[in-house]
């Protein structure tokens, strides 16, 4: 009878940087010979400019200026003032007398196009905006050459995904370091039990279930002198152009680890969802439930659901079925390893201390003064387009295919933008604003 296995590491972070495989985190080495290697950035002072000033964008800055000891935020751009002005402030608060927050008042941007100028200050950029941004900020960036950190999901239409993409291959031919905030990949627990998956601990994976069903998010009141435009910015979780609904903007973390483990993406999805609790005006146009089924090329199937209702259960995890056994994870405990009778084989968890949103900087920075590369866009995109994938088929009521699904024209996001303009979305004259309905709606 094989003894149970209690797994925890104990490795520095150093180790860990070390060690992690390579492939979990997207990274190319560099092909150049040794004698060609100079690095520019061994010793340089990396300036690093935030696009997004919200409490991810800042939260990211932060832990950015924590990875190196020779990194200065000089520039942020945001689309409005008041929350450029309190990340500051904060900030500044948090790192006083380290010399680390250098941002000169002609360095902080406001507006739709404030990005491009924080961008051109820069060696190292955040980009923390709402996603529907994305694939216009991250083209800027790699064509001005530009090491990335963005946060998920990556664009909130298939247009945009195509972007992406193609950014992606132009970033990895410029040699240039892309990190994207599905945090999973670089979490301790999670990189040890795929390696233990691989290893045939469970067999081939035939089924699977992930979650993220909580109560909701934030929601800001309208104020009298807000244009359409800005209310919609201000409230950009409840509008698609701007988030792609929660299936997308907080579940992408889950489907991504289904695609991770299984590591394919779906050939199709099927699936259902509604507004039934959280209806009112101010939530927008987006769903407060979806379930998906995704198909995936091995013949796996993947039960996914997400929801935004108050006093229900809350999860947020997955679980996957193999043919020899079975694997419950969550980002917040520990991972569970069963064999096909039940028993735990083993229980995976993270060293103290570890945070997985400090490690993506900490390997990010660390690949830059290396003068290595790593590149997590393509899954990345692949991932948030699974979880637009999913959109199109709760809001549809229909069977949507990977490859009809990719070739989409129907792009949610305005070419150009100012404050006076109408959204994409408007309301009617009570204030609702159009709700997908299955059997009605295109979303292709």
């Amino acid at each position: 009878m094989k003894k149970d296995k209690t797994l925890k590491r104990q490795n520095t972070r150093r180790d860990f940087v070390k060690n992690t495989t390579l492939l979990s985190a997207g990274m190319l080495l560099p092909t150049l010979d040794v004698g060609a290697m100079a690095n520019v950035f061994e010793n340089k002072t990396l300036k690093l400019a935030l696009i997004g000033c919200g409490g991810r964008g800042s939260g990211a800055a932060d832990q950015a200026l924590q990875a190196d000891d020779n990194v200065e935020l000089v520039a942020m751009a945001d689309a409005f003032e008041d929350r450029l002005t309190s990340s500051l402030n904060n900030l500044s608060e948090k790192y006083a007398g380290t010399g680390k927050i250098k941002v000169k008042e002609k360095n902080r941007f406001v507006g739709f196009d404030a990005y491009k100028k924080a961008i051109d200050l820069a060696d190292v950029v955040i980009l923390a905006t709402p996603p529907g941004f994305r694939p216009q900020h991250f083209a800027y960036a790699i064509e001005n050459d530009k090491h990335v950190f963005m946060e998920k999901p990556l664009a909130t239409d298939v247009p945009g995904i195509r972007k992406v993409l193609e950014m992606a291959e132009v970033a990895k031919s410029k040699k240039l370091n892309v990190v994207v905030g599905l945090q999973r990949h670089y979490q301790e627990n999670y990189i040890e039990t795929l390696d233990l998956l691989k290893n045939d601990t469970i067999g081939k994976i035939v089924s699977g279930q992930v979650y993220w069903n909580s109560a909701g998010v934030w929601v800001k009141p309208r104020k009298p002198e807000y244009t359409e435009m800005e209310y919609q910015m201000r409230n950009w979780y409840y509008f698609n152009w701007l988030c792609g609904d929660h299936i997308l903007e907080q579940h992408i973390h889950n489907i991504d680890v289904a695609n991770w483990f299984i590591g394919e993406y779906p050939v199709s999805a099927q699936g259902m969802g509604g507004r039934l609790v959280r209806t009112g005006k101010e939530y927008g146009e987006i769903f407060d439930h979806h379930f998906v089924e995704f198909t995936y090329p091995s013949g796996a199937v993947v039960a996914s659901q997400c929801r935004h209702q108050p006093n229900t259960m809350n999860r947020v995890g997955e679980a996957f079925q193999g043919t020899k056994g079975t694997v419950v994870t969550n980002d917040a405990g520990t991972a569970k390893i069963y064999d096909i009778n039940g028993k735990e084989l083993h229980s995976i968890s993270n060293s103290e201390g570890h945070n997985p949103y400090q490690e993506e900087h900490n390997r990010l920075f660390a690949s830059i003064r290396n003068n290595e590369v790593i590149n997590n866009g393509e899954y990345g995109a692949k991932s948030t387009m699974t979880a637009i994938l999913g959109r199109m088929a709760t809001y549809s009521g229909k069977v949507i295919t990977w490859e009809e699904a990719m070739k989409s024209e129907l792009s949610l996001v305005p070419e150009e933008l100012s404050w006076d303009a109408n959204p994409p979305v408007m309301p009617n004259e009570d204030g609702s604003y159009p709700i997908p309905m299955p059997g009605k709606s295109i979303v292709l």
